[in-house]
């Protein structure tokens, strides 16, 4: 080699170089190029975005082509480089000259092209694939015996190479991080909805569900007279229908069908008409996920279910309308629920909050935090703390919040005033 011209082996470095830049750019273009664009590229028909992804099925043979190939560039511009020096400084001289080309090296071949592809990894690695895609292929027994000798080393530390391509997958705290980092991309109100999607796994029908002691339901022990004023003043479209105790239900009345059997006065109804329209009761355990119960409603065509515990106990009822409103917000009026506010703000933080009130509803409708882990009402979190019903009007704190009882009976709390405590 020393017997080249100076000029040539100066092209000969210079032609290194560039080739070492497009090893190291390619290296992390091809890894840091995001997989999910990556995918959507190629289902739209992008031949350069599916040849990446066939090579990145395989990183450690990919990485083995593109560092064989750094390796020979740089170790040959090494030799070079020596070359050069003695022919013009003499013998000595190459500690000299690789210091520069470190410096050359970094700036050029390392730094630079990794910083571009680091920013711009789809248009390094689309264009630079055309050739490493041959590369992959002539250096195919080369790469298999450095890989063979590399992965075994891995294993030796714990680490399965042939998992490398099994953990693409997001979870659902990956995805809901990917949410929120939207930022312009997702409009917010879109974006609480994907969020809220998201936790429908980890809300059960129990935390949504309207408790059995404040279900409106027709007993059909009741008198006919009793039952037509309960429809005619209601505000909710169905009604669950049992005798005499709501563990005994019989289905639910949608109050379309109302007009079937009123066919003059309310003489003129009876319990066998009402019971004959009755639709057979859809039945949901407690523990149920929202995201398991709305494909339930979505396959039944239902939009009210009758939720039970474990001993097949009536515990209260859940509504299609309450798993989309999980989803979307509050989208209907409702004056039942308007006329019974369990929450009512008073003066200096205080809220006056009803026993029964959810601590979900609480937490959403105040942003706060109160523990939601065991008891599901205001009063369970109160008599759970206490490990008793107060015997009057105490007060105490949870976490970060101060409690004062303000009505009590022999079995709960039925109001209390809380406030958040400052400085935590």
């Amino acid at each position: 080699m020393s017997d080249f011209p100076t000029s040539i082996l100066f092209g000969l470095l210079a032609g290194l170089i560039v080739l070492s830049g497009f090893f190291s750019s390619s290296e992390t273009g091809m890894m840091s190029i995001n997989r999910y664009r990556l995918k959507h590229a190629a289902n739209k028909g992008n031949k350069s975005a599916n040849r990446v992804i066939r090579m990145l099925k395989r990183p450690d043979r990919l990485i083995g082509v593109i560092l064989i190939g750094n390796n020979l560039v740089n170790n040959l511009a090494a030799v070079i480089t020596a070359t050069i020096c003695i022919k013009l400084y003499g013998s000595g001289s190459e500690v000299i000259g690789t210091i520069v080309l470190t410096l050359v090296m970094l700036i050029f071949a390392e730094v630079t092209p990794k910083t571009v592809a680091a920013l711009h990894p789809e248009k390094v690695a689309y264009p630079f694939s055309l050739a490493l895609q041959p590369m992959q292929f002539l250096l195919h027994p080369f790469v298999i015996m450095v890989n063979s000798l590399s992965n075994g080393l891995a294993r030796l530390f714990g680490v399965d190479p042939s998992l490398a391509t099994k953990h693409d997958h997001l979870d659902p705290d990956e995805l809901r991080t990917v949410v929120d980092e939207a930022g312009d991309l997702i409009p917010d109100q879109h974006q609480g909805m994907l969020l809220n999607v998201l936790d429908l796994e980890k809300i059960t029908v129990e935390d949504i569900m309207i408790p059995r002691t404040e279900v409106v339901g027709l007993d059909l022990n009741e008198s006919v007279e009793n039952l037509m004023k309960l429809i005619r003043s209601t505000d909710y479209t169905r009604l669950p229908v049992y005798e005499g105790d709501i563990n005994n239900v019989l289905g639910t009345l949608h109050l379309r069908h109302v007009a079937r059997f009123l066919t003059g006065d309310d003489s003129t109804v009876t319990h066998a008409a009402i019971r004959r329209f009755t639709r057979k009761p859809d039945f949901v355990h407690e523990s149920t996920p929202l995201s398991s119960q709305l494909m339930n409603f979505q396959k039944s065509k239902g939009r009210m279910a009758i939720v039970v515990d474990e001993y097949g106990e009536v515990q209260g009822i859940v509504t299609l309308e309450d798993i989309l409103e999980e989803i979307v917000g509050d989208f209907t009026t409702n004056t039942a629920e308007d006329e019974h506010e369990d929450i009512t703000p008073l003066a200096d933080g205080w809220y006056l909050i009803d026993g029964g009130a959810p601590i979900r509803d609480i937490n959403k409708h105040l942003d706060w935090s109160l523990p939601q882990e065991g008891p599901k009402t205001l009063n369970g979190l109160a008599v759970e703390y206490l490990q008793a019903i107060p015997d009057g009007c105490i007060s105490f704190d949870i976490d970060n919040y101060r409690f004062e009882v303000t009505a009590l009976t022999g079995k709960m709390i039925e109001k209390a005033k809380v406030r958040k405590l400052r400085g935590n």
